[in-house]
């Protein structure tokens, strides 16, 4: 008897050993998400020093264990606030930006970059509008205000405890800042 592969097996093997490919993208830049987010405004650059005690209560909010990082704040004239954040997708990082009202609110927020194979449906306009209106009094939880998407759940979940964070940000060091601005981008 002469064995003669399947096609069906050789296929198989074939998509089995397939490197998979990682769908790193750049949405926007963090010049693209100021003017999305903040139009015909100009930002001033506000970076604040995160202390311990800061970051230890952000963590205890969202649960966010990557160290948030101060430098990547901004804000507008009329006491608006446009902050980039860091948290890991399922593997890799995802970066992302969030506008707030200068009471607070959630003003948006956009997706800056995504480097998972699976879950990028985050950067979707549908999933990120959730998050619009939202304050440091909602509770800003997968699954309770903010919707899952199947097949991005830690994307999804990360990101929420990300902007979950910022607020507390906002709430706990940006509200009552009197800090002079640095002019910039």
């Amino acid at each position: 008897m002469i064995w003669k592969p399947s096609p069906i097996a050789i296929f198989g093997l074939a998509i089995i050993s397939a490197p998979i490919i990682a769908h790193a993208k750049i949405y926007v830049s963090a010049e693209q998400a100021q003017k999305i987010l903040f139009p015909n405004k100009t930002l001033t650059i506000n970076p604040i020093i995160i202390t311990d005690d800061l970051q230890e209560k952000m963590r205890a909010a969202s649960s966010i264990r990557y160290p948030f990082q101060g430098q990547r704040i901004w804000k507008s004239a009329d006491g608006g606030w446009l902050v980039i954040d860091e948290v890991i997708g399922k593997h890799e990082m995802v970066t992302y930006a969030v506008a707030l009202s200068a009471t607070g609110g959630i003003l948006g927020i956009e997706i800056l970059e995504y480097v998972e194979s699976y879950g990028y449906e985050v950067a979707e306009p549908q999933w990120r509008k959730q998050f619009i209106g939202k304050t440091i009094n909602d509770p800003i939880k997968l699954n309770q205000d903010i919707q899952n998407i199947s097949g991005a759940t830690l994307s999804c979940k990360h990101i929420t405890d990300g902007v979950k964070r910022v607020t507390v940000l906002y709430d706990l060091a940006l509200k009552n800042t009197n800090s002079k601005s640095i002019p910039g981008k």
